[in-house]
């Protein structure tokens, strides 16, 4: 039977989904006497199905997390340092919810941005929107957004999203209206409630050397710790381990921050 017409009216409303499968349902449905109520539930299963999948890999897309990082390629084992207990707990995404941040505090080298990625891409699974951020890239594109007025609606896009992951914060170079921007950028997120991913290899007391001035960087911590979990990892460094066991670790030579 031709299901032309159909296919047409499926396309028009884009109905992709259904319109995959048309055909091979229509089929089964003729061949097996299949009920109408329960071919329509068999097409809007599917639509339903290909939603969430192109939804899913939208904000996978959209996140532009720049590795292909999962907390299932982290070698735990050789960073005894990391409760793993402690990060998968927190992969249920529970933190989202409760809008805590969770800062990743350690030296070069021993998985904070391996970790904090795979954090991010779990709550991209669960259905929540993320994004990834450099920290110096966060900062310049916030200095450019004074020049042509678009500050405002920059940091409101980046409140909207339920995880922000700000990577690198140690190794920056800011004037005082890019630490400005970025002290407004956190204090909404906290107003609304947002969760943060924050990796960098400075204790929060050395915060001070890059922040300025000290009342504010006070107002940030104060904010930033309130709803908080702090993971220090003070283990060795994993980029030797990896070159040594790139094959059997399941990680990229890539995954050494």
């Amino acid at each position: 039977m031709n299901h032309s017409k159909l296919h047409g009216l499926l396309q028009e409303l884009k109905f992709k989904g259904m319109e995959q499968i048309l055909d091979e349902v229509m089929k089964q449905a003729e061949k097996k006497a299949t009920s109408t109520r329960q071919t329509l539930i068999t097409l809007l299963e599917e639509e339903l199905r290909y939603r969430k999948e192109r939804s899913l890999i939208n904000r996978i897309k959209n996140a532009r997390i720049p590795w292909d990082w999962t907390l299932s390629s982290f070698p735990f084992a050789e960073q005894p340092s990391v409760n793993k207990q402690q990060i998968m707990d927190l992969s249920a995404g529970e933190f989202v919810e409760q809008g805590e941040n969770i800062v990743f505090i350690g030296e070069p080298g021993v998985g904070k941005s391996g970790l904090a990625a795979g954090l991010l891409r779990e709550t991209l699974l669960a259905g929540y929107r993320g994004l990834y951020y450099n920290v110096q890239d966060l900062v310049n594109d916030l200095y450019s957004s004074l020049a042509d007025r678009t500050t405002t609606s920059l940091l409101h896009r980046l409140c909207r999203f339920d995880v922000l992951m700000l990577d690198e914060m140690g190794y920056l170079t800011m004037n005082t209206e890019q630490m400005n921007c970025f002290f407004k950028l956190m204090a909404e997120r906290y107003l609304a409630g947002k969760a943060t991913l924050i990796t960098t290899n400075l204790q929060y007391d050395q915060w001070y050397d890059l922040f300025k001035p000290k009342d504010m960087v006070d107002a940030m911590l104060d904010r930033l710790q309130h709803r908080c979990i702090t993971v220090q990892i003070k283990g060795p460094s994993l980029r030797q381990n990896i070159s040594r066991n790139r094959s059997s670790s399941g990680i990229t030579s890539q995954q050494k921050k």
